[in-house]
This record gives C-alpha cells, sequence and structure tokens, in this order.
C-alpha cells in the first residue's frame, strides 16, 4: 500500500501522527511498524532565510511530532526548549524579536544551511535531518526551489508587504491581507520524487491543513496539479473547518483575503470536483456540517461526515482510517 499524503505543518502532523498509528494496527510489519510507505508532500512555503539561516517551519513541525520531540503544549518547536540564544541575537539586533528560535530548534536550523550551503538540495537535506528520528514517513518538500509566501497589507495608513511568517506571528493576522504573493511560484517546478509518488500511489489524502496557504501552494506548483490529473489514484481530502471556524491557526483569514467564505463546502468547491476539473474525489466533513453535505455532492465530490476533532490518538488514528476508507470507496479511475 502507498499513500501520499499533502500536508502543511501542526494540522498535518497531527493527522500524520493518527494516519502512522493507523496503518501500525492496519497493515502491521509485525515490528510495531507498518507495511505500508507513505509519503509526505510538505509545504514550504512558510520558508525563511532569518538570521543566516535556513527556516522551514512546516517541514520542521512534521518531523519534530512524529519524532516525538515536538512541544504539544505549544504545537510547534521542540520540546524542553531554551531561548538563550534568541535573547542574544535580540541583544544584537539580529532577526526578528516577536518570532523566537529555541537553541534545539536553532541547531537544526544551523544544520539545514550547512547542508545546502554544501550543494545539497533541499530534499536531500530534509532526508538527511530525518535521519536521526524515526519518523515512519518519507518527508518530500514540495520543490527543491525557494518559494516564499508574502502578504500585502495596510498597517498606519501605508501599504506593505511583509513575509508570512510576520503577518501570522507578529499581527496575528488581525490585519486583513489583501492578497498572497508567491515569491519564486514562477520558477519553482513540484519535486521530481513527489511527483512520482503522486504517479505511484494507492491513494492520496489531503491533510486538514490551510487552503490557501499550505494546501493552496502546493497545488500551485508547476507540475503538481499535472501529477495529480494523471494519478490513478482516489484523492480523499480531510476539511479544516468545522462549524464555520477553522480547526487550527487562522485558515478564516487566508479565505477571506481570497473571497472564499469559512465552510467546509466552499473549501470543497474551492478544491473542486477531480471530474470537473479540480482536484478532490471525497471530502470528509464533521458532524456540525451534515446539511451541507447535499451541496458537496451536487459539486461532484463524495462526501463522509464523521467526527473531525482530533482530541487525542484514538481521534486521530479514527480520523485516519475514515479518510482512507473514503478514498477506497472512489472508483479508481
Amino acid at each position: 500500500m502507498r499513500i501520499t499524503v499533502l500536508a502543511g505543518g501542526v494540522g498535518g502532523a497531527k493527522f500524520l501522527l493518527g494516519l502512522r498509528d493507523h496503518l501500525a494496527e492496519r497493515w502491521p510489519d509485525g515490528d510495531g511498524g507498518t507495511t505500508a510507505e507513505v509519503d509526505v508532500v510538505v509545504n514550504t512555503g512558510d520558508d525563511m532565510w532569518l538570521a543566516g539561516l535556513k527556516v522551514c517551519p512546516d517541514l520542521d513541525s512534521i518531523m519534530y511530532a512524529l519524532g516525538g520531540a515536538n512541544d504539544t503544549e505549544r504545537g510547534w518547536g521542540r520540546a524542553d526548549e531554551t531561548e538563550r540564544v534568541s535573547a542574544e541575537l535580540t541583544a544584537y539586533g539580529i532577526g526578528w524579536p516577536w518570532f523566537t528560535l529555541g537553541d534545539l530548534d536553532l541547531a537544526t536550523h544551523i544544520a539545514r544551511s550547512s547542508l545546502l550551503r554544501d550543494g545539497l538540495t533541499l530534499t536531500e537535506v530534509t532526508a538527511r535531518l530525518a535521519e536521526r528520528w524515526n519518523l515512519g514517513v518519507r518527508l518530500l518538500p514540495m520543490s527543491d526551489q525557494p518559494v516564499e509566501t508574502h502578504v500585502e497589507i495596510t498597517v498606519d495608513g501605508k501599504r506593505r508587504i511583509v513575509h508570512f511568517e510576520e503577518w501570522w506571528v507578529k499581527y496575528r493576522a488581525t490585519v486583513p491581507a489583501q492578497r498572497f504573493i508567491q515569491v519564486g511560484l514562477d520558477k519553482a517546478v513540484a519535486n521530481p520524487l513527489a511527483v512520482r509518488s503522486l504517479e505511484r500511489a494507492d491513494v492520496i489524502l489531503f491533510a486538514p491543513s490551510n487552503p490557501v496557504v499550505s494546501i493552496g501552494t502546493i497545488l500551485e506548483l508547476r507540475g503538481m496539479r499535472q501529477a495529480l490529473d494523471r494519478a490513478g489514484a482516489p484523492i480523499a481530502g480531510v476539511s479544516p473547518i468545522i462549524g464555520g471556524s477553522a480547526v487550527r491557526g487562522m485558515a478564516d483569514q487566508c479565505l477571506t483575503a481570497i473571497g472564499v467564505e469559512t465552510t467546509a463546502a466552499a473549501v470543497a468547491k474551492h478544491y473542486g470536483a477531480r471530474g470537473r476539473g479540480g482536484v478532490l474525489d471525497a471530502w470528509l466533513i464533521d458532524g456540525i456540517d451534515e446539511p451541507s453535505a447535499r451541496v458537496i455532492e451536487a459539486a461532484g465530490i463524495r462526501t463522509s461526515v464523521v467526527p473531525l476533532w482530533m482530541t487525542d490518538a484514538t481521534t486521530s488514528a479514527q480520523l485516519a482510517s475514515d479518510a482512507l476508507d473514503a478514498a477506497f470507496a472512489v472508483p479508481r479511475r
């Protein structure tokens, strides 16, 4: 069984933890793992160079979570973290004082930056970093070429273009985004290993990640939609919206910026039905959104109504199981 997942950071990590647990039960290998092969195509549109270091927030969130080293209370970064180096950088006036990197986290960024400067691709670097962790999946950056998401905002009457992380972390997305600008997207191509993974997959899943700046960024890469079109595997997505609110983060502000309602049905129609020029065969929504199931079905997308809240390992694994079942229910192309 080959499974390819498109994912962003924190929400994607939580879903992947559940998927890994479920696969160990559904297709066990006898050693506590699974015979299933899982590739995760990860958004790198949040990436940046900061204080001379390459920072990949979504890749790291997933790597730390699957490696058992993440801070579960904050939902991001490393557990048992200290911040002495960031304090010193701030004292020197380097970096962003509102974007604190922990000391253990900084070691990851130093290692990544060193390997990149040695000439390795981001895909190769990610594989090297993942070697120390027992992830149970293969992490694939969406592209080896840099793409940075910038946001146009107005602050104190003045138009500004800021990095997505500044809008997300410093302003907490409280300043309305006029538009998102994908710097470098015109030169970037989909990771060839990700394309190959999609073409070979038995199942393709969209994690409940931000549909605009996570999954949306991945889909905008040259070659990505074509790979999805060629794929014979069914594509099932999990709604990141429950009852008109984002499960995590600030997807509602991102959706508003592109003129999409913050509803499970609107996001499904934003992705579109695969048979009608979109990318979805199946869509999972929560019970609270069941009244919109007919609307989604009318748009050509098979709809499953299941509990979406991932409150613990059990509910996360069940959601992964439901996502696979929804995909399996789609006739092969």
